[in-house]
């Protein structure tokens, strides 16, 4: 099950099928997408500046719900393909700062939702890696590209060839994700820091979304990285924020963003 709430400009995606650590099929998948939908459109009309997603329960995914699966007629691109990743190029493409906050184990597909994400905060007791070495599978959801970028080849192969998980302090500290704290802290820490976000300037926080992701997958030198900057710089310059920002200063208050 899927659930989307939106209130105080803050839209939180809900993972609740707890009873099978939140492992996902291809319907969940389809009203994964659909609550990110519905949470753009309010993005479109102002009413959401942050996202969260979250998982209920121990876990937060352990990856595909394959308890119904017949090995022989399982349709994996399909799956893969046709249904995860363009689900996971709709988060990365979200109107607005995205936030996750992981426990337990985030495996699989459940890796690829938090790759998806803008920032991911990890209990220090969450598990990572790759346990598909037991199922004759292979890493899916962008795991091979973002544990190599992060890990080099000899640890990312060593994962896998072990079926070994990280926990999540190892995981930060490997500079996989942003932050790692108590389990017991996560969800409240998390909300608090999405709050923030959400009275934020949030057309610079998207400019400085797409340069990220930009300078990542073009592989931008330094001074193509500071061109890209010095037009989004110029393009802000002329918004509302951008005065708002500019006058709280030189008044010494806070700002007032409408994002």
């Amino acid at each position: 099950m899927i659930s989307l709430s939106i209130a105080g400009g803050i839209a939180e995606i809900v993972l609740d099928a707890p009873h099978k650590l939140n492992s996902l099929d291809g319907p969940a998948l389809a009203d994964l997408a659909q609550a990110y939908d519905d949470a753009a459109d309010a993005a479109s009309r102002g009413e959401v500046r942050a996202l969260l997603l979250r998982g209920e329960g121990r876990a937060f995914c352990a990856g595909r719900d394959i308890a119904g699966v017949t090995p022989e007629a399982d349709d994996v691109q399909g799956y893969l393909g046709g249904l995860l990743q363009p689900l996971l190029q709709k988060m990365s493409a979200f109107p607005a700062p995205t936030f996750a906050a992981a426990q337990g184990a985030c495996l699989g597909v459940g890796l690829g939702l938090l790759l998806a994400t803008d920032v991911v905060y990890v209990a220090e007791n969450a598990k990572f890696g790759s346990p598909f070495a037991n199922l004759g599978a292979t890493l899916d959801s962008g795991g091979h590209w973002y544990f190599t970028e992060r890990l080099g080849m000899h640890r990312t192969l060593d994962l896998i060839y072990t079926a070994e998980l990280m926990s999540g302090a190892d995981a930060v500290a490997q500079g996989m994700f942003s932050r790692a704290m108590p389990a017991a802290e996560l969800l409240e820490t998390t909300r608090a820091i999405v709050a923030r976000a959400a009275t934020g300037a949030t057309s610079a926080f998207n400019a400085s979304k797409e340069l990220v992701a930009h300078v990542r997958d073009q592989r931008l030198g330094l001074w193509a990285s500071m061109e890209e900057e010095n037009a989004e710089q110029a393009r802000l310059c002329r918004t509302e924020d951008y005065s708002e920002g500019f006058r709280a200063f030189q008044e010494k208050r806070m700002p007032v963003f409408k994002g």
